[in-house]
């Protein structure tokens, strides 16, 4: 890194992308780092920045895999790297000329202070240039996954593999959840059709509406209003499986950004909901989209910054929404940059912080009450097989089988896959408590 001696201002669009990837190579999450970095970018090549940064970090092993057999030697220089992957993104991938992808990849490499590497950089994508539909396809071959991963999906999803790590690669769909207490699904796709969205109700949730183009969200019909929020399909679903909260006291653990909240109180008026976070900074966000949803007067709600793992609630409560901490593995496809920070040692770490805040919430809910356990990863050590675990560990849970057509029946609860075009890789087991 050193070596990047460039003032930021006077860099090319491509050298400012590659010190994007940089900052996620040495373990920078890429939400930590946009803001700042796309604020350097003129306002009219944010959307290029943004469709560059993101579509290399999704295609980053695959990019790496083609790119090994066209170098005599390892390079061990991650900015060169990052110069060849986007410079091959561009080639195969998007519409970018082939002269323009390579010209303004091989300065962008002269501007990161790498004049001696450049011809080799010139050399690769010329070559690539030439050989358009060879590499395309390798590309298209390639898993695209790192190996930890790909391991543990062939141990977990064998038959599937191919499927998954295809549907991983692609861009997930734009989902907004309906605020149904303002507006109906129907009605609000009718909204969008006049002023010229193009927009299909989802499959799975009846509140979800996909959006079929590229919007800035805060542009839509009643966004200000709180007439929908965005969400995910398969998270969508969460609301359809707990109980009537009709009344009750309901705790959100792990709640931030409030996406399950939110739904919980569209859908009904518990007496009281406790939504707790370890993050204060993120419930900042709870309490804004509550706020602007106008969901505040439904329900008596307290928002607090907690340890799962500890936090005791005043009273037994009847119902527990627990999404768990997980490695997100289902939710690469909005987060490609989990590709490169996730790694095989935090497994084993989140299996063992998720069963702690299992065990401390169990003590929180009443008999006869539900836990609905939920995480957006696709692997079975932090879903199937936790719940393998709990129940054996606990003689008074008891599964309470759900009853739908959607995602795959496991020995405990229901996992969701990534879909193209739909919801991303969620799992969920609901937990009654019978002593």
């Amino acid at each position: 890194m050193s070596q990047i001696q460039s003032s930021s201002k006077n860099l090319n669009l491509r050298a400012q992308v590659v010190k994007t990837l940089l900052a996620v190579q040495n373990g920078q999450s890429l939400a930590s780092v946009l803001n700042q970095h796309i604020n350097i970018v003129s306002e009219r090549d944010r959307g290029l920045y943004h469709e560059l940064t993101l579509g290399c970090l999704r295609q980053w092993h695959g990019l790496k895999a083609i790119t090994l057999p066209l170098l005599t030697k390892p390079l061990d220089n991650e900015a060169l790297e990052s110069c060849l992957y986007l410079g091959l993104y561009q080639l195969l991938c998007t519409r970018i000329p082939a002269h323009a992808a390579i010209s303004e990849t091989v300065t962008a490499a002269k501007q990161l202070g790498f004049e001696s590497m450049s011809g080799l950089v010139n050399a690769v994508l010329r070559r690539v240039s030439r050989e358009t539909e060879e590499f395309g396809y390798a590309l298209d071959q390639a898993h695209g996954l790192p190996s930890w991963l790909f391991k543990r999906l062939k141990k977990d999803w064998k038959e599937l593999l191919p499927e998954i790590s295809h549907h991983l690669k692609q861009i997930a769909p734009l989902t907004l959840r309906v605020n149904i207490n303002q507006v109906s699904r129907d009605e609000y796709l009718e909204i969008l059709e006049e002023e010229g969205f193009e927009a299909r109700p989802c499959s799975l949730s009846d509140v979800g509406i996909v959006l079929e183009q590229n919007v800035h969200i805060p542009n839509l019909p009643g966004y200000e209003a709180g007439g929908f929020s965005v969400q995910d399909e398969h998270a969508q679903l969460c609301a359809s499986l707990v109980p009537n909260l009709e009344g009750l006291t309901v705790v959100d653990a792990c709640a931030a950004p409030g996406g399950k909240t939110a739904h919980i109180l569209e859908k009904y008026s518990p007496k009281k909901l406790y939504a707790i976070d370890q993050d204060a900074k993120r419930l900042v966000r709870v309490n804004e989209n509550l706020e602007r949803l106008l969901l505040t007067e439904y329900a008596e709600v307290e928002i607090l910054a907690a340890d799962a793992t500890v936090w005791t609630a005043p009273e037994l409560v009847d119902c527990i929404v627990l999404d768990a901490p997980c490695s997100a593995i289902g939710v690469m496809r909005r987060h490609p940059d989990i590709r490169l920070l996730r790694q095989s040692t935090d497994i084993p770490k989140t299996v063992a912080l998720q069963k702690q805040i299992l065990e401390n919430m169990w003590q929180q809910l009443k008999v006869g009450g539900t836990l609905l356990y939920i995480t957006c990863s696709i692997l079975k050590a932090e879903n199937e097989q936790q719940m393998v675990d709990f129940f054996a560990a606990t003689p008074n849970a008891k599964e309470v089988k759900i009853d739908a057509d959607w995602g795959i029946e496991q020995i405990h609860g229901r996992q969701l896959l990534p879909q193209n075009g739909q919801g991303d890789g969620f799992y969920y087991c609901r937990i009654e408590k019978i002593a």
